[in-house]
């Protein structure tokens, strides 16, 4: 059996729709896409990279404790907790490597939302049994 030379074209007698074809213009412009954004993230401090990941998850949760301006009505304290408890372990596990001025904030967030937490509770769990609690100790008012 002979084959094609062009790798679009079939071998000899095969089906046309049997061969698999393959765009490599597409191929290797995302190739070039993924090494620019590899060189681009190389480039970001671990310091922003924990701080941004902690803000998307601050601002989620707050947004599932209906503290959102444009969605006050929504709340999910199922999504929250999970927020939460994801945040309070992100932010155990980089404080000390954050520093002060770039944890504190955070933890300061972090409480809020904790204690937010607290009071949309139709029964709040016990101090310490908290969303995050596990990881920051007990939260007090």
């Amino acid at each position: 059996m002979t084959t094609s030379s062009h790798p679009s074209q079939p071998e000899s007698g095969a089906h046309p729709h049997d061969t698999p074809r393959h765009d490599t213009t597409t191929h290797e412009a995302g190739a070039g896409d993924t090494a620019a954004a590899g060189r681009d993230i190389a480039e970001v401090p671990a310091v922003e990279v924990v701080s941004t990941a902690s803000v998307h998850l601050l601002s989620a949760a707050a947004v599932h404790l209906g503290l959102a301006e444009d969605l006050p009505e929504h709340r999910d304290l199922d999504e929250a907790r999970t927020l939460i408890d994801a945040l309070a372990g992100l932010l155990t596990a980089a404080a000390p490597h954050l520093g002060h001025h770039h944890a504190a904030p955070l933890r300061d967030g972090l409480k809020s939302l904790q204690l937010a937490f607290r009071e949309a509770s139709a029964i709040p769990d016990a101090t310490g049994e908290g969303p995050g609690e596990k990881f920051t100790g007990p939260v007090y008012g």
